[in-house]
């Protein structure tokens, strides 16, 4: 159990919280039956490009700046591997149907929130392919109004592997409601990612001791290319 807080929050949490939340350590694992959650992996978190954030957020406040592409190359891994595995891929990405809710309603309180589907596109790197499914939603959790509950129930699917933006919005709203519904969910630290950094380790941090495993990638794609050679057997 020694690497159970061997995450990117080390440098954040002082010795006195991990005590407080020492009644949460456990054995971290990928459980049965997994499908990958990959949530708003779409172009307006990656508006402006890899710079830091501080100087894209005036012209582009969606934008998750350098850390949305910190998390390209896992993200693209992690994809490799669950299509290896055959394993269910989802996506989430915002409704923008002009007639689909009222005016002035928005799923955060941001704002002036674009509504151009262009900028709700998922990034050419991660784009779809036959067989995955995208929800649309027009709040944070990937379950809320939506039917992914179902898909995923018909599909006996057991655990959730998420990845995507932001951590502390999004991510975490959709993880919280996977477990509330009885999923064994893993977050994938290194695919995940937020405006802020300092949001991205507390949220993780959180998630890690009350609802999710959050696991390193290579911990992660070892169970999947796991399951890709008994796929191929």
């Amino acid at each position: 159990m020694d690497d159970f807080e061997d995450h990117c929050w080390k440098d954040i949490v002082p010795s006195e919280v991990l005590d407080i939340y020492s009644h949460y350590i456990r054995k971290t694992f990928v459980g049965s039956a997994p499908a990958l959650l990959a949530i708003d992996l779409y172009e307006l978190a990656y508006q402006g490009g890899a710079k830091p954030v501080a100087e894209l957020h005036r012209t582009y406040p969606s934008s998750c700046g350098e850390n949305a592409y910190a998390a390209v190359e896992p993200t693209k891994r992690l994809f490799a591997a669950a299509r290896a595995a055959s394993i269910p891929v989802f996506y989430t990405t915002q409704d923008t149907r002009p007639d689909s809710l009222p005016t002035r309603i928005n799923a955060t309180k941001r704002q002036r929130p674009s509504r151009s589907p262009a900028d709700y596109a998922i990034k050419a790197e991660f784009k779809p392919q036959a067989g995955d499914v995208v929800i649309t939603k027009q709040r944070a959790s990937a379950f809320y109004g939506t039917p992914l509950l179902a898909h995923l129930t018909q599909l006996g699917i057991q655990t959730i592997i998420v990845c995507g933006e932001s951590t502390s919005g999004c991510v975490r709203a959709s993880a919280v409601d996977a477990y509330s519904n009885g999923f064994h969910v893993v977050v994938v630290e290194e695919c995940c990612f937020d405006r802020s950094i300092l949001s991205h380790k507390v949220n993780l941090f959180d998630m890690h001791h009350k609802y999710t495993d959050v696991m390193h990638i290579d911990k992660v794609l070892a169970h999947l290319n796991g399951l890709a050679v008994k796929e191929a057997s």
